[in-house]
């Protein structure tokens, strides 16, 4: 249906003054009579109308111009009697020319705003491409995600991706408007059946299927959802009108946008199921491992004590060994806790402001057994500032990093602990001065159980120390990598984002 708007009125008012002007500047002041003259000069008009007016302000230009050509040029002028048969010939040849070059003029402006709306649309089906292909985020929210992206590329008010789920639908919604209680399940039903009645018969699906809901001034297309020989669901569309076939093929998209996003999270539970066998595998092969040891020479340790010929001295020797070895049985178990969690994403965090120093306290007390055959020494450069971080993570990520640094480096070595406050966060560094990080152990050197070359020589590490410091400072959002120093050994650094102050001078503490 064509609608009239107020801008075609502007238009048609300013072809028939053009007309009324021709006329007036040839009848009045230049004395035109010549009929071909004037004929060529009314068509001008109306080819100059048809290009940039609808085709009724051509047509009624068209009518005007030829009522203007019989009464003021042709004889008897003034009125509208043709003597002549042969003028009523050219009138009604004026009149053909005009309405067939209006017309021809309206179907190649039509053409042409359907190949700019053809291209358009296009841009948007690109445009959609690539936000399906840049959505990575799992499983139902990637689905809401992509109705958003439909509503914002094709300017739509209201977008519902709906999949079957039971006896009802499963709706993932969009845009300015809430019509979802106004699209019934009967609807979807319908509409899903109908498609499938049409996939059983080989006949071809409508593109799509217009809903008028009678309690609504908001028309709702519904568009099947077809990939393959398969109706996986319905696409409701309201608001800005879409042609049939770029619904049609919207729809195509979405279906296969859908598709990829089951694919991706079928392969994301894949490779979690991977993912947790290899770490159940690794984990019981590390407790066979690392039980054995502790396990024997608690063992034997505790039976030499009840021999008789031990003098005072080799048995605390013996109690002493007994201790140390259930420290390290303590120390495996608190490890393969820790991993649990962060494998099974339990770790949370509580920021508190602390002073960079204490962190330090924290971690070298945790593992003061492992460092005792070296001298640690601690360098601040935070300046007198705190941080808003959590205390119990970052300190036991950095105790992983000491018991890292103590464990490979020679007995008797320096271990350096460095922490500065700068506007990226809090820094800490662990430098060594032990054999430093092969190349071919850097890609898996945070991988859960990876030992290195060098874990052979040290059987006393399970490979979890680093995985766990990682997943630790990801829980607060930081990070941990490592590097070789230029002079020898290895230099470990953990950044966490934080904010700080001015530590409060003394006066000022509670």
């Amino acid at each position: 249906m064509t609608v009239i708007r107020r801008i075609d009125f502007s238009h048609l008012a300013v072809a028939l003054f053009s007309v009324a002007g021709i006329t007036a500047a040839y009848v009045m002041w230049l004395g035109v009579t010549n009929h071909t003259t004037v004929a060529v000069s009314y068509l001008l008009v109306v080819l100059f109308v048809a290009a940039s007016s609808p085709l009724w302000v051509a047509i009624v230009t068209s009518f005007v111009a030829m009522l203007a050509f019989n009464f003021f040029f042709f004889p008897p002028v003034g009125t509208f009697t043709i003597a002549d048969p042969q003028n009523w010939i050219a009138l009604f040849a004026f009149l053909a020319v005009s309405l067939v070059a209006s017309r021809l003029s309206a179907l190649a402006r039509d053409r042409q705003r359907e190949a700019l709306s053809r291209r358009d649309e296009l841009a948007r089906l690109f445009d959609l491409s690539r936000d399906i292909l840049l959505t990575t985020e799992p499983g139902s929210e990637a689905i809401t995600i992509l109705a958003r992206h439909i509503s914002s590329r094709f300017h739509l008010d209201y977008v519902a991706v709906c999949l079957p789920a039971g006896t009802g639908f499963e709706r993932f919604e969009a845009g300015a408007l809430d019509l979802g209680h106004l699209l019934t399940t009967d609807d979807l039903r319908r509409t899903l059946s109908e498609t499938e009645r049409a996939i059983e018969s080989d006949t071809q699906t409508p593109a799509g299927r217009q809903v008028v809901l009678s309690d609504t001034t908001h028309p709702i297309r519904l568009v099947p959802l077809r990939l393959g020989t398969r109706a996986i669901g319905i696409l409701a569309t309201a608001g800005r009108a879409i042609e049939p076939d770029t619904l049609d093929t919207l729809g195509s998209f979405v279906a296969i946008a859908i598709e990829r996003i089951h694919f991706l999270e079928e392969r994301r539970q894949a490779e979690l199921a991977q993912r947790s066998a290899q770490f159940k595998s690794a984990l019981l092969a590390s407790l066979a491992h690392d039980l054995r040891t502790p396990l024997t020479t608690i063992r034997v340790a505790a039976g030499n004590l009840h021999a008789s010929w031990l003098t005072d001295v080799q048995r605390d020797e013996q109690a002493d060994l007994v201790v140390a070895e259930v420290e390290r049985l303590r120390r495996l178990f608190q490890n393969i806790l820790e991993m649990t969690r962060i494998e099974a994403g339990a770790v949370v965090h509580a920021c508190q402001w602390v002073d960079p120093s204490e962190i330090v306290e924290a971690a070298m007390t945790q593992i003061e057994p492992a460092s005792g055959a070296h001298h640690v020494q601690v360098l601040g450069r935070s300046e007198d500032r705190v941080v808003h971080v959590d205390p119990r993570l970052t300190s036991a990520a950095l105790a992983r990093l000491l018991e890292n640094a103590a464990q490979y480096s020679p007995p008797g070595s320096s271990i350096t602990v460095v922490h500065d406050v700068s506007a990226e966060g809090l820094l800490l560094t662990v430098e060594d001065q032990g054999r430093g990080i092969a190349d071919v152990d850097r890609p898996h050197l945070f991988e859960p159980f990876y030992r290195g070359e060098q874990g052979g020589r040290h059987t006393a590490g399970t490979g979890m120390g680093l995985a766990i410091a990682r997943g630790l400072l990801t829980a607060e959002h930081g990070r941990v990598w490592a590097e070789n120093r230029p002079e020898g050994g290895a230099r470990f650094s953990i950044l966490v984002p934080a904010p700080s102050r001015p530590a409060p001078a003394a006066s000022d503490e509670p």
